[in-house]
Parts: structure tokens; C-alpha cells; sequence
């Protein structure tokens, strides 16, 4: 039993890094129409910028908040230098311009950092003894610190889109963008704020997620995790927030089980045997679990 609670709490940490920056792409995808690929590039650059602070003497915390509000600037200009002009030509060009930030901004953290791994602080304490046993499982505090910053990111959204003026913006501009600009919201604005937004949310991720990886901070970080969120909005539905929680923590547990108890796969498949799951759901259900479906009048 204490096994199974083991694998579960690492299974919902996994999922609540996947949802998260699944998360960040749902609200990209809701404005744009298209995949960000360069999310986990973006979310690498500003965890970089927080361990640079680390190594200047300021607090990890500290460092989170400048990478977060340097996640929300850089997201904000992509949207209003590069994504903008070319998103009035077609999708296609956004895509071309998403994958060439992928491969600019890691070369960019590779040119100012070097291509070394890093030692990431954590922002919640993170040794051996620093744990809380359930069960006879552990459940450790930087787990449980990431578990909380998920619920708070996610209650925020909430908050944002139903409660605010700006949030009724940005559904509408999601929903209907002509209509929305035709009745005086700014689309542009809104849109810019969506992506910036993003950033931020990706930076949060990065900093919170560099300490549980055994790589720790290096080039190569965040591109399994952009695979997997994406995987996660995917299986959750692209333009739904609640669906990208979801389908990150499914993901993220169903990952752990399966490395824990089918034997073939053990730790060399996990990848391979989720996403085939995934992937079958889809099929029977195009546009995931809680994604709009998309009706067409004859």
C-alpha cells in the first residue's frame, strides 16, 4: 500500500508540472489557434534568469518573481513583435515563427549560460528528511509545495476569467473574434495579454520543476515536459483550462503506474505506452475530454 501511495504522489506531482504548462498553452491556443512549441524554450529562458539571480546571492523566491515577470514581458512582446504580423497571413506562419523561437531561445540560454547543467535551488525545502509520511508512503514538502502553487495558479484563472472584465475579454476574443472586435474589445490587447500571461505561467513551472529533475538545469530540461503538457491539453481538450489540469495529473499518474507495475516497460516505455493511451482516446474523442466540439451548418 505505501508503495502505491508512493508512486501515486509522485504520479500527481508529474501531473501537476504537466498541467500546468499545459495550462500556459491552452491559453495561447484559446487566442491564437496554434500549439506554442516554444513555451518550454520560453519557460527554460526565464528559469535561467532565476538561477543567475541564485548565484548573486538573491533568494530562489526572489528569482521566481523577476523570472515571472520576465516570463510575462518576453510572452507579451513574442505576441506584439513576431506572432502579430505574421498571424494575419495564416496559422501555418505562427508555427514556423513558434518553432523558430524554440530553437532561438535555447541557443540564446546556451550563448549567456553555456550548455553545463546547473544545481537549481528549490524554493521549497527539499532534503530527505523533509517529508510528510502518510500511510507509510512519503510525501515530500517540494512535492506538496508544487501541488499548492498548481491550485493557486488554477484558482487565479478561474478568478481571471470569470470574475474579471479583462477575463470576459479574452473569452470572447477565444470565442469570436471578429464579433468581439466588431463590439469594441481590444483584440490586440487582450491577445498580447494572453500570451504574456503565458510566460509567466510557464516561468512559474520551470522554477518549481528544474529541483525534482535529476538532470537538473540544462538545455534539455523542459522539452520532455513541453512534450507531455502538450500531450496532456491534447488528451484534456486544447481550448479548456479544467481540461489541461486534468489531462496533466491523468497523465502524470497514469505515467508512474505504469512504470511501477508493467513489467516490460518498466522505466525505458512510460513514454510510449501513455501516449498511446492518449492517443486512443482522441481517436474516439477528437477533441479531448472537455475540448468544444466544433459544429458546422450546411
Amino acid at each position: 500500500m505505501s508503495l502505491l501511495l508512493d508512486r501515486l504522489f509522485d504520479g500527481i506531482t508529474n501531473g501537476c508540472v504537466y498541467a500546468i504548462m499545459a495550462l500556459a498553452l491552452v491559453i495561447v491556443f484559446r487566442g491564437s489557434g496554434t500549439i506554442n512549441f516554444a513555451q518550454g524554450e520560453l519557460a527554460l529562458f526565464t528559469t535561467y534568469v532565476a538561477w543567475w539571480l541564485s548565484t548573486l546571492g538573491a533568494p530562489i523566491w526572489a528569482g521566481l518573481v523577476v523570472a515571472t515577470v520576465v516570463g510575462l514581458v518576453l510572452g507579451a512582446g513574442i505576441e506584439r513583435t513576431l506572432i502579430r504580423p505574421v498571424r494575419r497571413r495564416n496559422d501555418m506562419a505562427v508555427l514556423i515563427v513558434c518553432l523558430g523561437l524554440f530553437t532561438a531561445l535555447n541557443a540564446l540560454a546556451g550563448l549567456i549560460w553555456n550548455s553545463e547543467s546547473k544545481v537549481m535551488p528549490s524554493v521549497f525545502p527539499n532534503g530527505l528528511e523533509d517529508y510528510l509520511s502518510i500511510g507509510g508512503a512519503r510525501l515530500y514538502f517540494d512535492g506538496l509545495g508544487v501541488w499548492l502553487v498548481v491550485l493557486v495558479v488554477v484558482g487565479l484563472m478561474f478568478l481571471l476569467f470569470n470574475r474579471t472584465r479583462l477575463g470576459l475579454h479574452m473569452r470572447a476574443v477565444a470565442n469570436a473574434p471578429e464579433s468581439a472586435a466588431l463590439s469594441g474589445v481590444r483584440t490586440g490587447r487582450v491577445l498580447m495579454f494572453g500570451w504574456g500571461v503565458s510566460g509567466a505561467i510557464g516561468a512559474v513551472a520551470g522554477v518549481l520543476v528544474t529541483p525534482l529533475s535529476p538532470q537538473q538545469l540544462g538545455l534539455q530540461t523542459m522539452f520532455p515536459i513541453l512534450i507531455y503538457a502538450s500531450a496532456a491539453a491534447l488528451f484534456g481538450g486544447l481550448d479548456s483550462p479544467v481540461g489541461a489540469v486534468v489531462g496533466g495529473l491523468v497523465l502524470g499518474v497514469l505515467q508512474q503506474l505504469i512504470m511501477g507495475y508493467v513489467g516490460f516497460i518498466g522505466d525505458t516505455l512510460p513514454q510510449t505506452a501513455a501516449l498511446s493511451i492518449i492517443v486512443a482516446v482522441l481517436v474516439l474523442r477528437p477533441n479531448g475530454l472537455f475540448g468544444t466540439r466544433q459544429l458546422e451548418r450546411v
